[in-house]
Formats: structure tokens, C-alpha cells, sequence
């Protein structure tokens, strides 16, 4: 790693301050003052930048929506002339920025329009929340200042309450690390028809060095600043590395036709951090690392105001209705959890992985959780979430080894996760994961060691869209994962997303697949497609 930097040893100075004063003036007091993470200033406090100063596009950043419900849904931009630039080439002032939103790409039949604030304290992003709008229905979005006009987004809300007609269509992408390989899966998923949301289950960027030619890119056309060949540690870290990402042409693409609705999961902040556990950042530094990533990744991404981050926290598990058909509830299996046990990889559990205290989720979510379920009059329960949560076996004989950082880390939190699903009557469970760059279709089983035990619902696992480079249709330990696992249906270790299909009958899985990410330009292919259906779950490929 390179020598910290002036900016670096600020920041660990500031952590060193963060940790005497935490105690005295509780910890989200104490990171706002240590980082410098104020708020915009009232809007008479301060004068706008005239739009006129502006002499290079600011929107290279592109657009994006998210959140959708019934009547809104969150529109997204941040202006950005000189994306690499830690201020974005824009001085510390505000600028007013007009959005439109209409129902055609020409924008004669407007709907709603309005101004909006890129404050600088936002690093000039802006969320605009347009309401009252109608439900199931497609939209066009844009936003202007001074002579230059945003390319034009796609969004589109969600249906009524009271509506169960009809499909809803879902694709879930996961950890894409930019100096793994091209965002070819992402492209692909532009081009996808009728997608209602993209749901992204985190590792939406990476912590580590990326060099001047992008990695495993390799592009001899890029020639990165210095300023991204090191580990994201300070807020101006991580915000560079949310414009290096929104660079991505295919990136934007697919933020610019489907509405993403996100969670975060372990890389938006440190490698397999748990809560304020960190896995190699000095402990009294964490905090302040964690504020910072939380505050890049709200700036950067479609969520609504109240997500917006207080210190070293972010409300980030919330719950969305789709109609009859689904309800989706977005978890975050990050921030509440216990520390691993046993350390952080693939270890035979010990009595301290067995605690029947052991949180993955943390009382109070599990609690919201368990409630929504109780009260859910819907077909479908999706839940989005971050790493597996079905049991998997590396090898066929015992001692078995198991992932610490994922479900099998916490048995008793999966205990209580599924109890709560069986006590609120959830008959079309469909458990939405990521993490693990590979593609996997599972049943849950109410009992891993019986094959022939209830089936309390599936588990739909994403590849990667780029994470782990280049990968292969059956990966080394393919046969023993199958056979070690009998409720494992499918794995394949190539790249893509999954596309999911929910109507009142059945769900369908559709897993897509890229061959290679280290090269652009490879072709997307459907892998293999599973059905459950509704009121007996259970995969079986078509």
C-alpha cells in the first residue's frame, strides 16, 4: 500500500480526536466534527454559483432513479465537470439544477418539473422525490443547468396497493469491482425489457487500488490520476471512487433505464467489516472511515431522505410494496451484525459460533422484519439481502468448515429468521443474495441435515458483475459443492445477473451469464431457469 497521504494523516488525526470524544458526545456528534461533515447551510446563507460559470458538461456523472413506489420515486444526479477532481471542477457554492420528468423521451407531455439544490457540502448531488404520480407506469427524466441538459433517464413506479394483476420482473447484480473487468453484464442489462427495478445486493464498489489503466481492465487508452491507486480511507477516497464507477459507460446505462433499488454489503466501506469492527483498519479510526463511506454512498446513490446519514449511521434497511404481488424488504446485514467467530473465512464452527445471542441483523431490524412479515398480504416476500443464507459445505465428510462471515457464521440468527417467517404463515419466501461472485440456486431447508424436510422458501444467488475477473460455467469445487449440498440446484462461476419473474402461479429465475470481463464486448447468455411455485416452494428447472 502507498504511504499515507497529508489528507490520510488528517483523517487518522481526527479518528484519534473521534475516539476521546465519542464517550462524552456520542458517536455521530463526535464524526461530524472530526471529518468536517456539515450540512448545507440555510438557503439565504448562501449565494448560488451562476449556472453561466459552468464552461464543461456537469452531468458526466449520468442519471438515475430509485425507490420506486405507487406515487414517487427518487431522482438522482451530481454534477461533476471534472469528475476526478476532488471538488468535481466546481467551486464550493451552490447551483440550482431544474429537473423534468415526463411521459415521453421528447418531453411534450410533461408531468412534474421543479429546481433542486446541488449543495457542496453533497459534493453537489442532488435527490429529487417527485409525487403524485401514478402507479405502474413509465416515466422520462432529465435534469438541466445553465446551457447544459443531463442525458435522459427511464424510471417507473411501482403498482397500487390493491393491485395483484399482472408480473413484476426484478434483475439482481452484485459485486462489481472495476479493476476486476468491464461492467459488460451491466450493458446487457440495459438492453432488458420490462424490468420494474434492479435490486443491487452490495459490493457496488471496491475499497482497493485501482492503477492508471484500470486493473485487470487493462485499458491502454485510460490514464488514471495517482490519487486512485490506494485504499479508499478519507471521505474525498471513497467520493473519487463513486465517480470513477459512474464513469462506467454500461454503469450508466443501466441506471439510466431501470429504476436500482440498493443495499450495501462489506467493500462500500472495508472487507468483511462487522458493525464498528473493522478488519484491518486501526480500531480507533473505524468510525471515521465508516462516516465517510456511509456519506459518499448516500450522495451517490438514488435512496430517499431518510437514508440520508447521520455520523457513522445510515437507516439503510427499509421495506417497498408492489402491489399484491411482492413485498420486498431490504436488509442490512452489515452494520448491526456481531463480529465474525473464528475469524473471517471458511473455519469449523466453535461454541462461540453457536451463541445463541448471535445477531446477524440486530434486535431491532430482526423485530421490524418479523412485523412486516406478520402484517404482509402479499403473494410474493422477497427479501434482498447481502450474503448466503442457506447452509453450504466445502467438502462431503466431516469436521465441516463454514463460511464465518455469511448465515452459517450466525445459526441461530438464520434459526430466528426463518421461525419468524414460519410463525407470520410466509408460504412464497424468495431470498435474494449476493457476495459471493457465483452463480447459485438453492432451497432453504427448514432442517439442512434432513433432505427431506420442509422447504420454507428459495434462495436466488447473483454472480458478480465483474468481481473475481473472467469466470468459468463449473468452477474447481463444482461437483463437490453439489454433492456436498443436495439443496444446491445450480452454480456456475461466470459472470452476469439474475432476472427474476414473480406472478400470482409461480417465480421464475432466469440466470444470465457473460463469458469473460477482463476483455469488452462478450455476448450474454441464459445459463439455466428455475420456477418455484406459489404455495409449493420448492426450484425445479425448466
Amino acid at each position: 500500500m502507498t504511504q499515507p497521504s497529508s489528507a490520510d494523516s488528517e483523517y487518522r488525526a481526527a479518528a484519534r480526536r473521534l475516539c476521546r470524544r465519542r464517550l462524552l458526545t456520542g458517536t455521530a456528534a463526535a464524526v461530524t466534527l472530526a471529518l468536517g461533515i456539515d450540512l448545507p447551510r440555510p438557503a439565504h446563507a448562501a449565494a448560488k454559483l451562476d449556472p453561466a460559470r459552468i464552461d464543461k458538461d456537469p452531468f458526466t456523472l449520468g442519471v438515475a432513479s430509485g425507490d420506486p413506489r405507487p406515487d414517487s420515486v427518487v431522482l438522482w444526479t451530481r454534477l461533476a465537470p471534472e469528475p476526478y477532481e476532488p471538488d468535481g471542477g466546481l467551486p464550493r457554492e451552490p447551483v440550482a439544477v431544474r429537473w423534468e420528468l415526463a411521459r415521453d423521451k421528447g418531453f411534450t407531455r410533461d408531468v412534474r418539473s421543479g429546481e433542486a439544490t446541488a449543495h457542496p457540502e453533497f459534493n453537489h448531488a442532488v435527490h429529487v422525490v417527485p409525487e403524485g404520480l401514478s402507479p405502474r407506469t413509465g416515466y422520462y427524466y432529465r435534469f438541466r443547468t445553465g446551457i447544459w441538459t443531463s442525458a435522459v433517464g427511464r424510471t417507473r413506479t411501482a403498482p397500487s396497493a390493491a393491485d395483484a394483476s399482472g408480473s413484476l420482473r426484478f434483475a439482481a447484480v452484485s459485486c462489481q469491482a472495476y479493476h476486476d473487468g468491464y461492467f459488460t453484464a451491466l450493458g446487457h442489462l440495459a438492453r432488458e425489457e420490462d424490468v420494474d427495478a434492479v435490486l443491487h445486493m452490495g459490493d457496488y464498489l471496491y475499497e482497493y487500488a485501482v492503477d492508471a489503466h484500470g486493473g485487470d481492465r487493462a485499458d491502454p487508452t485510460l490514464r488514471l490520476p495517482d490519487r486512485f491507486n490506494k485504499e479508499t480511507v478519507t471521505l474525498e477516497d471513497y467520493r473519487l471512487r463513486y465517480a470513477l464507477y459512474h464513469r462506467d459507460p454500461d454503469l450508466q446505462a443501466a441506471h439510466a433505464a431501470h429504476p436500482w433499488i440498493v443495499t450495501w454489503d462489506d467493500h462500500e466501506v472495508e472487507n468483511n467489516y462487522a458493525d464498528e469492527t473493522p478488519e484491518g483498519s486501526p480500531p480507533e479510526a473505524f468510525l471515521a472511515r465508516r462516516a465517510a463511506a456511509y456519506r459518499a454512498y448516500y450522495e451517490n446513490l438514488p435512496l430517499r431522505p431518510p437514508q440520508q446519514p447521520s455520523g457513522s449511521s445510515l437507516q439503510l434497511y427499509r421495506r417497498l410494496q408492489f402491489g399484491r404481488l411482492a413485498q420486498l424488504d431490504i436488509l442490512d446485514g452489515r452494520q448491526h451484525r456481531d463480529d465474525q467467530s473464528a475469524g473471517d473465512g471458511w473455519k469449523v464452527p466453535t461454541d462461540e459460533t453457536a451463541r445463541p445471542d448471535r445477531t446477524m441483523l440486530g434486535t431491532a431490524q430482526e423485530r421490524w422484519l418479523a412485523d412486516g412479515w406478520e402484517s404482509s398480504r402479499a403473494v410474493w416476500n422477497v427479501v434482498q439481502q447481502q450474503t448466503v443464507l442457506s447452509r453450504r459445505r466445502n467438502r462431503t465428510s466431516g469436521p465441516y468448515p463454514l463460511s464465518m462471515d455469511a448465515w452459517d457464521g450466525y445459526p441461530a440468527a438464520r434459526g430466528r429468521f426463518l421461525d419468524a417467517a414460519r410463525k407470520a404463515g410466509v408460504t412464497n419466501l424468495a431470498v435474494l443474495t449476493g457476495d459471493v461472485h457465483v452463480h447459485y440456486a438453492m432451497d432453504i431447508k427448514e432442517d439442512f441435515d434432513d433432505t427431506g424436510s420442509r422447504t420454507a422458501g428459495v434462495e436466488l444467488v447473483t454472480t458478480s458483475v465483474a468481481s473475481g475477473g473472467d469466470g468459468v460455467a463449473e468452477p474447481g469445487d463444482w461437483q463437490t459443492l453439489r454433492d456436498a449440498n443436495p439443496h444446491m440446484k445450480f452454480y456456475d462461476g461466470r459472470r452476469g445477473y439474475v432476472l427474476l419473474t414473480l406472478d400470482q402461479r409461480q417465480l421464475r429465475a432466469d440466470y444470465r451469464t457473460v463469458d469473460r470481463v477482463t476483455r469488452p464486448g462478450a455476448p450474454v447468455s441464459t445459463a439455466a431457469s428455475f420456477v418455484s411455485r406459489a404455495g409449493d416452494p420448492g426450484l425445479k428447472e425448466l
